[in-house]
């Protein structure tokens, strides 16, 4: 399917590997030029080379930390007025309410609640100017089905999700649309590390912990971040434009409701 977006320009914030990456990849397959983004210079220039080699595609790596506004001014002077705007971030780690301070509680709600508003903010009016605008929110299947141990990422981008609801509406008219992803587990480097943490804990080897947590999973495995991306581009599409302020799950039925 022709996703009508060739030419469009995005910015994917935390894209040089997982989710992020998976997205940015789709987007450069449907023609897209991107603005990749990450911490880790090394491992970012070698996912923008990767891009080039397998799309063609123009990739401009910059490495920065999204999350403070020296790194949201670096994405933006690579691509001034994107078109697409891929919020992503880290969370906070895993860890016991009991143990969250003031810090930590802050530091959880600028990675996966102000960060992204902030970056919203930088570039809706221009594209509602121009009358094109895609943006989704990476958040997570937390924000529907909160898990232990994940109460500040689930509480943060609760937050993000509420505000992006009301925003979405206001723009709509102008062909800017404001969705989310909601991932459950998708088989990265992100998950199998927990996998690993997890092993050394308990003593299981992280075979059998990957084999417990899939027959958890109405579909039987982890979704692949080409699924994901695929999804988050077609979002991105022109035919997608009636699609907005929806949370969208990819979890493989994990979560149990019809609504």
């Amino acid at each position: 399917m022709d996703l009508g977006i060739r030419g469009r320009t995005a910015i994917v914030c935390a894209s040089s590997q997982g989710l992020g990456l998976a997205c940015a990849r789709a987007l450069a397959e449907a023609g897209v030029s991107l603005v990749i983004n990450g911490r880790n210079r090394p491992l970012l220039e070698r996912a923008a080379e990767e891009i080039r080699q397998a799309t063609g595609a123009d990739v401009t790596p910059v490495a920065a930390d999204v999350s403070t506004l020296e790194g949201q001014e670096a994405l933006l002077a690579a691509c001034r007025t994107p078109d697409i705007l891929i919020n992503n971030n880290g969370g906070p780690p895993f860890r016991d309410f009991r143990e969250l301070d003031r810090e930590a509680m802050l530091t959880g709600v600028t990675m996966n609640m102000v960060t992204p508003i902030e970056l919203i903010q930088k570039v809706i009016d221009p594209m509602a100017a121009r009358g094109f605008g895609r943006i989704v929110n990476i958040t997570s299947i937390s924000v529907k089905m909160p898990l232990a141990g994940l109460d500040l990422s689930s509480a943060a981008r609760a937050g993000l999700t509420a505000f992006a609801a009301g925003v979405a509406r206001k723009v709509a008219d102008k062909n800017v649309t404001i969705n989310n992803l909601l991932p459950g587990s998708f088989d990265t480097q992100r998950l199998r590390g927990g996998f690993a943490a997890a092993a050394k804990r308990t003593g299981k080897p992280e075979s059998a912990l990957a084999a417990q947590a899939m027959a958890e999973i109405p579909a039987k495995r982890f979704g692949t971040p080409a699924e994901f991306g695929h999804t988050c581009a077609f979002l991105c599409s022109v035919h997608a434009a009636y699609i907005t302020g929806q949370n969208i799950l990819l979890d493989g039925g994990v979560y149990p409701a019809a609504f």
